[in-house]
């Protein structure tokens, strides 16, 4: 049986005396799930190198280490594709996604996706590891994409996002003149009952929370830091729709005055999706226990976008 590199605790003389069970849901924030899972394992939970039962008690100055088993995606075709990577270590693998890509295989669409190309990337660097994102990405938008090596690692991430420790930034192109440079969006979104594949803002929905602060006015248009406290499908759409400012590009969320506009002709030339870029991505790394960022540059169609905004102001 093989294993990840371990998560290592040495206790602390404070410490001493504690429940290891308390260590590992406490200090190593190990789920119950997880922890049920690899306390089976032969290596799973060890105190100074040798298997134990969660029950004991911990001394100061011991050597507390969890381990996984290793796995693998093995429903995921390997396939070669070109990925951007912003970084990669034990833990985690941080991508620049790009636009037009899918992150995960569905039915009837086995390959060309994220997947396939890092299960053919950590194949060809002797990496065993399963594709676990740990968040989602839509088609068309660009940005930071997180994949988790381990399911502890999975979790931790996971649990921060439930927490909303989790920092996610966005930019978008949007239509439209702002009277407020900054603001938040706080209202329920649901399903359209006419549309189910549609989001919409209503009353009876589910709660969603926009923040936004305007980064350029153009003459028609703005670029847009964005930032949220929840994560309902397609949220920065709906919100941005909702205060009359529709993301350039996005055919589902726009609105009629735009497309009316003797102006959208051209945007629609130069833009063949919605502008929205996932730059920046943060939270506490689950190695480390230190906060860290993940940012990913403005992809080239949203760059000369805004500098065409620019020269046509």
């Amino acid at each position: 049986m093989s294993y990840y590199e371990p998560l290592v605790y040495i206790v602390p003389p404070e410490e001493e005396g504690f429940i290891l069970k308390t260590i590992l849901q406490k200090r190593l924030m190990v789920s119950r799930k997880l922890l049920s899972r690899i306390k089976l394992t032969e290596q799973g939970i060890t105190v100074n190198g040798a298997r134990q039962y969660i029950n004991i008690k911990v001394q100061a100055g011991d050597r507390v280490e969890i381990r996984m088993e290793e796995e693998e995606s093995e429903d995921i075709l390997p396939q070669e594709l070109p990925l951007h990577i912003l970084h990669e270590d034990d833990h985690l693998l941080i991508l620049a996604k790009e636009s037009g890509i899918i992150v995960h295989p569905t039915h009837g669409h086995y390959v060309n996706t994220i997947a396939n190309g890092v299960v053919h990337h950590w194949q060809q660097a002797g990496i065993t590891c399963r594709f676990r994102p740990v968040h989602r990405l839509d088609q068309e938008t660009s940005g930071v994409l997180a994949i988790a090596k381990t399911p502890y690692v999975h979790q931790q991430i996971s649990e921060q996002m439930i927490q909303h420790q989790v920092k996610k930034e966005y930019l978008a192109l949007v239509w439209g003149n702002f009277d407020d440079a900054k603001g938040t969006v706080n209202e329920p979104i649901d399903r359209d009952p006419e549309q189910p594949h549609v989001r919409i803002v209503t009353p009876t929905g589910y709660n969603a929370v926009t923040h936004y602060e305007v980064v350029e006015q153009f003459k028609h248009a703005a670029l847009v830091r964005i930032w949220l406290e929840t994560g309902r499908t397609h949220q920065i759409r709906v919100h941005m729709r909702h205060l009359g400012h529709p993301l350039l590009g996005d055919k589902m969320y726009t609105l009629p005055e735009f497309e009316q506009h003797e102006w959208s002709a051209e945007v629609s030339g130069r833009l063949h999706r919605q502008a929205l870029h996932a730059f920046r991505l943060g939270f506490v790394h689950p190695g480390t226990r230190e906060w860290t960022d993940y940012e990913a540059p403005l992809p080239s169609d949203l760059s000369d976008l805004r500098i065409w905004l620019q020269e046509t102001d």
